[in-house]
């Protein structure tokens, strides 16, 4: 095979109509763009949204709020969910994704103290409150935050 020789199937490659060219071809006179009027003019048409003149939707719909750019979203997970880990796992952020208990960590994740554990784990993640850790060290486990 050569690549000098490489052509496209035959059919695929569709020339384009070209508009104004007399009458034979079926579109000449006025190439497509009817009698008169501001579209049918050399640079006519009116930009994307405008209405006439009316007050266009985008401009009669109510704006609200605004969108923070310095926004973190944390993820939450209950301590009474790293039950599903053995006796003794290292849990991480990994571990959990893959056990299905989060499906994506986001900008973190914090494990919250609803529910009892009763596994000595070793929980890494990026944040706990202050009940979860304590539940965890009851245990015996340990509580490590990972940035």
């Amino acid at each position: 095979m050569n690549l000098s020789t490489l052509r496209p199937n035959e059919g695929s490659k569709k020339g384009t109509f070209r508009v104004g060219r007399g009458h034979g071809s079926g579109n000449g006179k006025t190439a497509g763009k009817g009698h008169k009027g501001q579209k049918a003019r050399s640079g006519g048409g009116v930009r994307p949204g405008f209405e006439g003149g009316q007050m266009p939707l985008y401009r009669r719909l109510p704006k609200r709020g605004f969108t923070n750019r310095n926004s973190v979203e944390i993820v939450g997970i209950n301590v009474d969910l790293l039950n599903r880990f053995e006796d003794g796992a290292v849990v991480t952020i990994d571990a959990m994704i893959e056990a299905g208990i989060i499906k994506n960590p986001r900008d973190g994740v914090k494990i919250l103290g609803k529910g009892e554990i009763s596994k000595k784990l070793t929980v890494q993640a990026n944040a706990f409150s202050a009940s979860a850790k304590e539940k965890i060290e009851a245990v015996g486990g340990k509580a490590e935050e990972v940035m």
